[in-house]
């Protein structure tokens, strides 16, 4: 196996690089060449967490929680562990990893040498791949990027080096010891060394021999285009075909004025720091930044024309020894002056907003010397913790002492579960419920489903959704047992549902690849709405009717509808039982639950206008350009999100979010016994993850009472014995049926199963609780 290391140094690059193969992953996976997963979803941070500087803790690392030495190596080992489990899962011939901070912030040898070393127990082929462009388009660039993470000094810094016989050790010098807990970090404020192309370059050679360097070009138009993934491959010598990804706009650069306002600002913010004794939040010191913004053109790398003078000989040198190496694509931009920070316009003044934004810092600040206090209140005092004063007894034994921490921060945070959130038309949900006519013969309204051992629901949700107004239904299955794929051959044969066996699936998930074959059909290429939902998901349109064309009505000229998850519990059943889950499963989630990150999922409703050119589990992606106007997205209250997720995201914010006229009941445990029959399936998307008592404990929310639904239970009920009335109908759900519960019987004796299923029903928590232990969960992991 070769591995392929993309370390920049262009951001701007590196993350259109990331978001191609991220969106390839499963197709170039069948092929051999793995864009790994384990270093990061998207870019590959972890890897460069693991191996920078030990002593020397970047904002990354500290602000992820692995500011320390013991806690990084704990990364590292994890890393590996993780990284050596998907190479042994997916047994690849190429495995590619980028991340431009390792060419950025990886500043010396022996960061070099920790990341060869913990390659090496992967694969001793490897090859580094490094890209190349004008040092003053670069620094452009970077400049920008580090002033928006608190930058203090001009762009006359790099400049004062230009003379030094070795600017790489010279701008090295520049780097500050970190001082996180002021927020004062060396990659933020020193000069870009990496801007010595060819050093850096003889650097990464020396660790991992020259034969392993390889220097190329891209042109951005291309990278950004269309055929961008094929660029991105073809850069790195691999053969393969990625697909094509979704053509982006080259990214926009900050006005110069704005990054001279910001840098000023930056200057005052981190002397107040400093004064203060406490750090102030990214997140708040960016969102300041924001609020100053001020538009312009950017910086012109024109007028940083002295820099790529000096690097020009090395530069053509490197143009010569490696042959992807275009030199039209060195070449500089026309020389413009010699740059100057601009005025930062209106008379602006940074000490002046730092009073106007003093009370916001302040209470941010508050909150940090708050977390601090955090570890105070769970040392143990006479043999106690004076957390547990505010736990239920139950959640005392149960939870971790991080999930404790979690929970006393919680309890002061915006992001504390309530139930006051949106409204509910009690007169239009009081009214009797027709069905929707059926339109079978039209096929205009579809859902793509994929199902394996579902067979004792699959009447109800079809009946259900039947009753909304939905005209069709794509299901595949694969590997069933119980079933479920005889079931829906029946239906196929009746004419109510349109079967696919999807068995023969390849990449890591039987889902993503039944929809990627979705979109080859007719009927999905003739439908006017598509949405893709699992048969624990119910549609819940709770404006007039109840239909679709209730909602149609309600959201105007919309192409896409974020059906936002409603997570239903067990709700104290524990066996399973032939009745309706509708009726059976009526407590929730509190509308108000923003964390942890499943409780806001959505899927999506979306008009088929062809703006987007992939199917996925949430949400259609690979927007195509030329069509991203067309496209206007609308949570479940119908109010407009298109800005927050056109191109990507699939949860939503506590600003986007909305249940006021559709939501999507999710009942994904349903029983306890149902609960433990899931467990031993499997899952559809995540193939490689169990589901176990972390899955309870994030699904298991029966607190808020919801019965919305439960006005289609008379329709419902009436289609689904329609289709009784069926006798080979009848027949497969019964066996199913028997199946499921002679599967529970069966697991019931077996003794993990069995301990499981008395863990998970002995949990008592309060929402507060679930909460907690969620998040301490997804920071564990």
């Amino acid at each position: 196996m070769r591995i392929h290391l993309h370390i920049g140094p262009d951001a701007a690059t590196a993350e259109r690089v990331q978001r191609v193969f991220d969106a390839a992953r499963d197709r170039l996976t069948a092929q051999g060449i793995r864009y790994a997963q384990a270093p990061g979803a998207r870019n590959h941070t972890r890897l460069f967490m693991a191996v920078s500087d030990p002593d020397s803790p970047d904002s990354l690392r500290f602000h992820r929680g692995f500011g320390d030495a013991p806690s990084q190596a704990a990364l590292r080992a994890d890393l590996l562990k993780d990284l050596a489990d998907e190479v042994a899962t997916h047994a690849p011939r190429h495995l590619v990893l980028c991340a431009a901070q390792l060419g950025t912030g990886l500043h010396n040898r022996n960061d070099l040498l920790r990341l060869r070393d913990l390659l090496a127990d992967l694969s001793d082929e490897i090859t580094v791949h490094l890209h190349l462009d004008d040092p003053a388009r670069l620094l452009a660039r970077r400049y920008g990027a580090q002033v928006l993470e608190g930058r203090i000094r001009p762009l006359s810094l790099e400049q004062s080096l230009l003379e030094r016989p070795d600017f790489a050790a010279a701008a090295r010098a520049t780097w500050p010891t970190p001082q996180p807990h002021r927020s004062l970090f060396a990659e933020a404020q020193g000069a870009g060394f990496w801007l010595d192309l060819p050093t850096l370059a003889a650097s990464w050679a020396d660790v991992f021999g020259a034969d392993a360097l390889r220097c190329h070009t891209l042109d951005p138009g291309a990278l950004f285009g269309p055929q961008g993934a094929r660029v991105a491959l073809a850069a790195l010598g691999i053969e393969g075909d990625p697909g094509e990804a979704g053509a982006e706009p080259l990214p926009e650069e900050p006005s110069a004025v704005w990054l001279a306002r910001a840098r000023m600002m930056n200057d005052v913010l981190l002397r107040y720091a400093a004064k203060q004794g406490a750090p102030i939040p990214r997140a708040l010191w960016r969102k300041l930044l924001v609020e100053i913004k001020r538009p312009g053109p950017p910086i012109a790398p024109g007028s940083l024309h002295r820099v790529s003078a000096r690097f020009a000989e090395g530069l053509a040198a490197l143009a010569t020894a490696h042959p992807a190496v275009d030199p039209a694509r060195l070449r500089p931009d026309t020389p413009a002056g010699d740059w100057r920070e601009p005025d930062p316009e209106l008379g602006f003044r940074a000490t002046q907003y730092l009073m106007a934004f003093r009370w916001r810092i302040d209470a941010a600040m508050k909150d940090e010397r708050d977390k601090a206090a955090l570890s105070a209140a769970l040392q143990p005092v006479d043999g106690a913790q004076p957390v547990d004063r505010l736990l239920s007894p139950g959640a005392q034994a149960a939870l971790p002492d991080s999930a404790k921490q979690v929970f006393l921060r919680l309890r002061r945070s915006a992001y504390a579960p309530h139930n006051r959130l949106g409204m509910v038309d009690e007169e239009a949900l009081a009214a009797p419920f027709s069905a929707a006519q059926s339109r079978m013969d039209a096929t205009r309204r579809v859902i793509v489903a994929c199902m394996k051992n579902e067979a004792p629901y699959v009447l109800e949700w079809i009946a259900h959704h039947r009753a909304l107004g939905f005209d069709a239904f794509l299901v595949y299955t694969n590997d069933c047992d119980d079933g479920t794929d005889a079931l829906l051959d029946r239906l196929q044969a009746l004419g109510l549902v349109q079967h696919r066996d999807n068995g023969a699936w390849k990449g890591r998930s039987p889902q993503q690849h039944a929809l990627d074959l979705s979109l080859k059909e007719p009927m999905l290429r003739q439908a006017d709405w598509i949405a893709h939902i699992d048969v624990d998901e119910f549609v819940n349109i709770r404006c007039g009717n109840g239909t679709l064309d209730d909602l149609f009505a309600r959201i105007g000229d919309a192409t896409n509808v974020a059906m936002t998850w409603r997570l239903f519990g067990h709700n104290g059943v524990t066996r399973l039982d032939d009745r309706l889950v509708i009726e059976q499963f009526d407590r929730a989630a509190p509308r108000h639950v923003p964390k942890p990150h499943t409780a806001w999922g959505f899927k999506t409703l979306f008009r088929n206008i062809g703006a987007y050119g992939k199917l996925s589990c949430h949400r259609p992606n690979r927007l195509d350009a030329e069509k991203a106007g067309q496209v206007r997205w609308v949570n479940g209250s119908g109010q407009d999100m298109t800005d927050e997720v056109l191109r990507n995201g699939w949860r939503n914010s506590r600003k986007s979010i909305g249940y006021d006229l559709v939501q999507l009941n999710h009942y994904a445990l349903r029983s306890a016994e149902s609960f433990l029959i899931k467990r031993q399936r499997g899952r559809a998307l995540h193939v490689d993850r169990s589901i176990g008592l972390n899955y309870w404990i994030r699904m298991d929310w029966s607190y808020a009472r919801d019965i919305t639904i439960q006005r289609n239970i008379p329709r419902v009920a009436a289609e689904r014995a329609r289709l009784l009335e069926d006798p080979v109908l009848r027949a497969l759900h019964d066996e199913g049926l028997a199946w499921h519960r002679a599967k529970a019987a069966e697991l019931h004796a077996n003794p993990e199963f069995a301990a499981l299923r008395d863990q998970a029903l002995a949990l008592d928590l309060t929402e507060m609780e679930r909460v907690a232990y969620a998040l301490a969960l997804d920071m564990d992991s």
